[in-house]
């Protein structure tokens, strides 16, 4: 499983460092040909806003693989062993849900009622489904790194990786 997971770390590193170069280069190219050129590029700024959906949602899901996303843990940080351990589950759990629940099946449905409808971005003439795509993608993504975390918090894994006494 550790092989599966560093191959997705790197996998979403990557594509995320590649669309983070992507969204450089296409904001310098509508900078040069708006201030520069004088005439405007007219698929830049759409382009632009669909590498940033993207950007964050995948960037959401590699946070959550590395365990850096944004947590409030005034309360959970204070508890310890047994108690930390069931906090951890349970948020891990709520998280599993929310992913499979809202961003999978709910982001799913949307990618395919978007497709079914054939609707298209103005300036690009891409089909609004794929840009739609990231939602459900990103969720499976979140829901394989929460189930990990759930099997961490099962074996008695603190979000550190150090063993838990399992002691109050």
């Amino acid at each position: 499983m550790k092989s599966v997971r560093l191959g997705l770390d790197r996998l979403l590193g990557g594509f995320i460092c590649v669309l983070m170069g992507g969204m450089v280069l296409n904001v310098l190219w509508q900078v040069f040909t708006r201030f520069i050129l004088k005439n405007p590029s007219s698929f830049t700024e759409e382009l632009a806003r669909y590498m940033m959906i993207w950007v964050g949602l995948m960037g959401s899901a590699y946070a959550t693989g590395k365990k850096s996303h944004l947590a409030l843990d005034l309360l959970t940080a204070r508890l310890e062993g047994a108690r930390k351990r069931a906090s951890e589950f349970f948020i891990h759990a709520v998280v599993l849900l929310f992913a499979l629940g809202v961003m999978v099946g709910g982001g799913g449905r949307l990618v395919y009622i978007q497709l079914s409808l054939g609707q298209q971005s103005a300036a690009l003439q891409w089909k609004t489904g794929y840009v739609y795509l990231a939602v459900p993608l990103a969720g499976a993504f979140i829901a394989f790194y929460s189930v990990l975390a759930l099997i961490d918090a099962a074996r008695g894994q603190t979000e550190s990786g150090q063993q838990s006494s399992g002691l109050n």
